[in-house]
């Protein structure tokens, strides 16, 4: 080879290489992107070990499909092309973690499986073996607190719908227990540094219990259950969509204060309280905000809607966002019964709306918190397609800016006038709605 066609191979073999490491550094967050410096530092330090476990984690044997994912409690629809950069180091309950998360696609029956159950058989089969390969490309004294792992999974909810909800199940190891439990030789030793472990199911503090089929309790353990009025707290960072439980921590990125008895060269941090401002872009953190200011006013709404207004019992209303704006959601259920085979996805959505929404809306925004800073609503409407308890549902989305709301219930534009200002989804697909010709 002579030196000319030597240089060419050279220079592209280069350009190659740059070009796969371009790749696997988008795979995962840059430390550019971190704007705490203690978080920035650790993602830093330990960027080839989060690549080297980014790349080893879709080699694991799942019974069902895993991704990683910086979001979790996504719909499959959405999963499609969403942040896969779920290994990453955080800030949680006053700890720097090293969080992996993503989304499983398993379905998993209420019948037929209970809480506990489930959520074993997602930690045996998803944060097990990931929880072994982290020890093996992590050093034992990574500087953090702790290793954590949030997983969302689907659930049937309801006997009477197909409608699934989610399930969110957060483990929080400290680091030592982290690197013990991928050493463990019997569920025996793997129980008890599970007991000492922070838990959660959908926000809330759970003793799973491992082989069994119910969860252990709290006190038998040593942990103290969380008082009735205590806000539930467990997750490692809010999804796009907050789950029909409003429990979630954010990560904070702001430090505050140094800690007592932190590992060296780690400050931890707390979360900002920045004023939610409309006409930028709000945050998870803003709808948080929200969600903790207005929880009585919003425990009111659901009583009254539960009541009064076919609301589920399942998804309390929360806020959440819906393309950076904030938006309140509710989740009702259509008191009408339609046939599948006689009706449309459109004509089911008209009638939704005129003969059950649209009455429900007035007392819904007089109920609803009047000075919570949000641009709009998010309203999903579960119809019911068959008469008996083998109906299939169908869940139709409305999501309305509230100014928009407010005209409509006040008589100053139709009901096709909010339609046309608003975004309908059926099953999480867009449609375009004509009330008139779709009845």
């Amino acid at each position: 080879m002579d030196c000319k066609r030597a240089s060419m191979w050279f220079l592209l073999l280069s350009a190659s290489l740059l070009l796969l490491a371009g790749r696997n550094a988008n795979a995962q967050v840059s430390p550019d992107e971190i704007k705490n410096p203690h978080l920035k530092a650790a993602e830093t330090t330990y960027f080839p070990e989060i690549l080297a476990l980014y790349r080893a984690v879709p080699a694991i044997h799942t019974p069902l499909e895993f991704k990683l994912s910086r979001y979790v409690g996504l719909d499959p629809k959405q999963e499609t092309g969403t942040d896969s950069r779920g290994i990453e180091f955080v800030n949680f309950h006053d700890r720097m973690l090293l969080k992996i998360s993503g989304n499983y696609n398993a379905a998993y029956n209420s019948e037929l499986l209970t809480q506990n159950e489930r959520a074993a058989h997602v930690f045996s089969e998803v944060i097990s073996p990931i929880a072994a390969l982290t020890a093996k490309e992590f050093p034992a004294d990574v500087a953090c607190d702790g290793i954590g792992f949030e997983i969302s999974y689907h659930v049937g909810i309801h006997r009477n719908f197909d409608y699934e909800g989610k399930e969110i199940l957060v483990v929080v190891f400290d680091r030592d227990d982290a690197f013990a439990f991928a050493g463990a030789k019997d569920d025996a030793g793997r129980q008890e540094i599970l007991n000492r472990s922070d838990i959660y199911v959908n926000g809330k503090e759970f003793g799973l219990a491992l082989n069994q089929s119910n969860p252990l309790d709290l006190e038998a353990i040593g942990k103290e259950p969380p008082a009735s009025s205590d806000r539930p707290l467990g997750s490692l960072r809010a999804s796009k969509r907050l789950a029909s439980n409003p429990a979630v921590l954010t990560i904070g990125t702001n430090v505050t204060s140094k800690p007592v008895n932190s590992p060296p060269g780690i400050t931890r941090a707390s979360a900002a309280e920045p004023p939610v401002r409309l006409g930028t872009p709000s945050t998870t953190e803003d709808a948080e905000r929200l969600q903790s200011q207005f929880q009585a006013q919003l425990d009111n709404l659901a009583s009254i809607g539960k009541r009064d207004l076919h609301f589920v019992d399942y998804a309390p209303p929360s806020f959440g966002l819906y393309q950076d704006k904030i938006v309140l959601q509710l989740t009702l259920r259509n008191p009408l019964k339609f046939s599948q085979d006689s009706t449309s996805i459109y004509k089911r959505a008209a009638q939704g709306f005129d003969l059950f929404l649209a009455r429900e809306l007035k007392e819904i925004l007089d109920t609803a918190p009047a000075d919570a800073t949000l641009h709009g609503y998010d309203i999903t409407v579960l119809n019911e397609l068959g008469p008996d308890a083998q109906s299939s549902s169908e869940a139709v989305e409305y999501i309305s800016s509230r100014n928009a709301l407010r005209r409509f219930v006040s008589a100053e534009i139709t009901g096709q006038q909010l339609i046309d200002e608003s975004v309908v989804l059926v099953n999480g697909v867009r449609i375009a709605l004509n009330l008139q010709s779709a009845e």
